[in-house]
Formats: C-alpha cells, sequence, structure tokens
C-alpha cells in the first residue's frame, strides 16, 4: 500500500496542469490570523476562524494559484515551543511535520500587539531551519498602521510584509516574494492572469453549500471520498492514521480535540481513497465554543461532500441515541454507510471488568435493533490501535464504493420488475398504483424512476417491499436507494 498527502507527487497535476512551484507553511502563535491568511490564500473557508486561541490544531492542506502559477499551502496550530500540555505539545509536533515539507515558510504575527517573547523564541527556531523565511505582520488594516510593523524586524527576519488578512491588503506582494524564493519555479497556466481569490462562506451563515452534491454519470472518478463520523472520542483520528500508516490527526483522551476537517489520500491495490476525519457531532445544546459549533457545520458539509461514511461506534459504549441521530444524517443525504465498531478488543480479549467477553453475533444484533434504517450498511469490528481488521475495512470500502456507482440496464430492470409479485406487498388498495415501466436514472446513490398509472405518493410499505425487491435482485450493498414515482400521464399534459 503506498500513502501520499493530498498534495503529494505528480498525481495531484492532472494532465495539462503545471506542477505546484513548492510548499509555504503558514506558523506563528495561537490567535494572530494564520487561518485567515490560509483562507484568503486558497479562496475559501477551509479552515475554521474565530477569535478563540487555539482553534486550528490539526494541519491544513489548500492550492493556490496566482499570475499563472501554483503553489501548496499548509496551515498549521499556533506554536508556543515551551508548552508542555498535551495538544499544545501535539500542535507543535504537527507544525514540525509541516515545516519539514516545506519549502518555504511565512511566520505571522499580530500587528496590533507588542512583540513577545513566545514571537523571539518560535523566529530562533524557524531561523535554524535555513529555509526561505519570510515575517507577516497581520492586522495591518490601514496604511496608517503599516509603520508598526517595523518593530518586528527586531526578530532578525529580513523580508518583512505588513498585510490584512481579513482585507486582502498587501497579499499580492507577499506572494510575489514567496514564488521569488522558491526553490523551483511551476509552470504557467493557459490564461496568466493573476487568481486574486475570493473566500467563499460555508461556516458563517451561508449554508446553502451543505446541500448533496451527485456526480454526473460520464464523470471520470479519479477517488473514493471517505468521511469518518462519529461522536467525540469514539476514535476517529485513531482511525484516520492507522488507515493511512500516518500521525496526521492528533489524538488524545480530550474530547472534541479534532475541529478542522483533516483529510488524507490512500492508494491501495490501484484504488484512491481520500479519508476525511471530522469533528465530533454532538448535540446543539452541548456545543459551547463558537469554534466547535462550526466544527459541527464544517463535520456536516464534509460528510455532504463524501462518497461512504464510516460510522464509529465505541464498542464499550454500545449505539447511543447520538450514534442513531449521526447515523440518520448520513443515510437522509445519501451517502453510503459502513458501521464500524471501534474499540472492539476492549469487550473481547483485552476486557479488564471482569465480564465475559462480547459476542460478536449478539452485539451485531443489537446494532441492528437499534440502527434499522441502515439495514443495508455492512457491519465491521475493528481496533484502530491494534490495526486489528484494517484489510477488511478496504476490501468492503471497496466493494461499497462500486455498488454505489452500479448501473441497471432499463431492459434489464424491466424484466426484472415482471417477475415481482405485488400482491405481496402490504399496501392499502386505496394506495395501490400500476407500475408501467422503470429505470435507474442516477448512480451515486442509486436513483430510480417508476412510471406509474396515477399521480400518487408511493405508500412506504410499497417502497420498502420494492427496495427489498431490488437489493435482493441487483445488491447495491452499503448504499441506500432512492425511489421516485411519476404518472405517464405527466409528460403528456406538460405537452
Amino acid at each position: 500500500m503506498s500513502r501520499h498527502i493530498q498534495f503529494e507527487s505528480s498525481r495531484t497535476a492532472r494532465q495539462g496542469e503545471p506542477p505546484p512551484a513548492g510548499t509555504l507553511a503558514i506558523v506563528g502563535r495561537p490567535n494572530v490570523g494564520k487561518s485567515t491568511l490560509f483562507n484568503r490564500l486558497v479562496g475559501s473557508r477551509r479552515a475554521i476562524v474565530g477569535d478563540e486561541p487555539g482553534i486550528t490544531r490539526d494541519r491544513l492542506y489548500g492550492d493556490v494559484e496566482w499570475t499563472g502559477r501554483k503553489l501548496r499551502v499548509v496551515d498549521t496550530g499556533g506554536i508556543v515551543p515551551d508548552d508542555q500540555q498535551l495538544i499544545p505539545a501535539e500542535i507543535f509536533r504537527q507544525a514540525r511535520v509541516a515545516l519539514e515539507e516545506a519549502d518555504a515558510i511565512v511566520m505571522v504575527v499580530d500587528g496590533r500587539t507588542e512583540l513577545a517573547s513566545p514571537d523571539i523564541d518560535l523566529a530562533r527556531l524557524l531561523l535554524r531551519t535555513g529555509k526561505p523565511l519570510l515575517l507577516a505582520v497581520n492586522k495591518a488594516d490601514t496604511p496608517q498602521l503599516e509603520p508598526y510593523a517595523e518593530e518586528f524586524r527586531r526578530l532578525g527576519i529580513k523580508d518583512l510584509f505588513p498585510i490584512s488578512a481579513e482585507n486582502g491588503n498587501g497579499i499580492a506582494e507577499l506572494l510575489e516574494h514567496v514564488f521569488e524564493v522558491m526553490p523551483q519555479s511551476g509552470g504557467k497556466t493557459k490564461s496568466g492572469e493573476p487568481h486574486i481569490p475570493q473566500l467563499r462562506s460555508v461556516a458563517a451563515g451561508d449554508l446553502s453549500a451543505l446541500g448533496m452534491t451527485e456526480e454526473e454519470d460520464n464523470e471520470v472518478v479519479r477517488e473514493t471520498k471517505v468521511a469518518i463520523i462519529g461522536r467525540p472520542n469514539v476514535g476517529k483520528s485513531t482511525l484516520l492514521n492507522a488507515l493511512t500508516g500516518t500521525s496526521r490527526a492528533i489524538v488524545s483522551p480530550v474530547a472534541g480535540t479534532t475541529r478542522d476537517a483533516v483529510d488524507e489520500m490512500v492508494e491501495r491495490d490501484g484504488l484512491e481513497y481520500r479519508f476525511i476525519d471530522t469533528a465530533g457531532i454532538r448535540r446543539k445544546g452541548k456545543t459551547e465554543l463558537m469554534a466547535e459549533k462550526l466544527s459541527v457545520v464544517m463535520a456536516r458539509k464534509h460528510l455532504e461532500a463524501a462518497d461512504v461514511a464510516l460510522m464509529l461506534i465505541d464498542a464499550t459504549e454500545g449505539v447511543t441515541a447520538s450514534d442513531a441521530t449521526i447515523a440518520g444524517y448520513a443515510h437522509e443525504s445519501g451517502r453510503s454507510v459502513i458501521i464500524v465498531i471501534n474499540k472492539w478488543d476492549l469487550v473481547t480479549n483485552k476486557r479488564t471488568d471482569g465480564k465475559p467477553p462480547v459476542e460478536r453475533r449478539v452485539y451485531e444484533e443489537q446494532v441492528r435493533r437499534h440502527l434499522k434504517f441502515l439495514s443495508y450498511a455492512p457491519v465491521l469490528f475493528i481496533s484502530a490501535t491494534t490495526g486489528r481488521n484494517l484489510d477488511k475495512l478496504f476490501s468492503t470500502l471497496e466493494l461499497v464504493a462500486r455498488e454505489r456507482r452500479k448501473r441497471v440496464g432499463t431492459g434489464e430492470m424491466n424484466r426484472f420488475l415482471s417477475r415481482i409479485d405485488f400482491e405481496r406487498a402490504s399496501v392499502p388498495m386505496a394506495k395501490r398504483v400500476k407500475i408501467l415501466y422503470m429505470t435507474q436514472a442516477r448512480v451515486s446513490p442509486p436513483t430510480f424512476i417508476l412510471f406509474t398509472d396515477r399521480a400518487v405518493k408511493l405508500h412506504f410499505s410499497y417502497q420498502r417491499f420494492l427496495e427489498n425487491q431490488i437489493r435482493a435482485a441487483f445488491g447495491f450493498v452499503g448504499t441506500p436507494i432512492w425511489i421516485k414515482n411519476r404518472a405517464r400521464n405527466d409528460d403528456r399534459e406538460k405537452r
């Protein structure tokens, strides 16, 4: 199995696209505006931004295009080098990985505050890397504030740029210098015109982006997007790290450690999977910090942009009402679902409470009873910590992704329809319709259109019976099936 980060190797440079000039790391103390600068450069609200310090924790990657040239950029959590607490220390470790990957570094400071000793310590650390280093004095929102940036020359960084990540002042000058110091010059796009990013909000009120999007059937499927979802602290980040063979996401016993969605690409058996570790989703009343509220919104957004959802459940706690709610989000949005029971070793061979090991068959029956609406979803028992059953998880992912994109021809579908005995469906006579023919309109998820003799909504029993018959004949393992009906005379009346 080979692994590569989101922008690794030439795979991201599709045919006709120029290779990136290099990688730029954005670093600095907490709450100086690193994520705002990252969002400005990549042209979208990829990172959560707020007034609370320490919102960003994991590394986030994005692409920048400027005057026909391309650049990779990585956002890091706020660095306090001497902080020994668990999460700040893990943030520092993640930032060090970003520094090792980077070809150039931008250190961001807050131009509205005085120079602080953590800034001096961090600048010394960055200067010792020997890599091209630029200083961005942020929050210089007006020309009158720019002279105050000169005070930060005491950090010993030669290239200093007063900027405002919020309104875009000074970004052009900063980017031009970044490309000048890059060790390799990136190719140019066909237009050669500057592409100035404009921010598009999915977290600040514009929730229309949370609607489901489906791939067109004629698009070439390059990768399968897999969202890892679940309650806080069920092992989502541990699973991401296990699947990718890295320490990509910060793992700690503190619930809610992950805030921004962290993604990583994995290639296995010639197939590409983009795994997305989302923030733990909990009820609105349980979220207090604004950053946590936004992280839940972003988790829903990333779920609805995925192909497959890995619904993680803590084996030591069983299925809770919150688990059922989160699984319902995936089902209603048309995502394919695999139910993953994590920490299985803690209730079997590594059980320490003196109770007998849990029987898998009994446990699965309980899961099925609580998640009846996911009767089509496979159930896997794993341990993300030990790596138990991860190979089976990959093979199930391959199957579910293939089933999600399966298409059944209209001729085959109507031959199937002629064999069904609809008298077996427990539907009131007043709600029964005659199905004239049936066709599959879309994939991802499989969507079927029934042409009937009259315009009435299908009775739920009728729909459930037909769905069960479709699954028995064609499979569609792990994916919801959408069925819509249309009266045959509708088209004639419109004419």
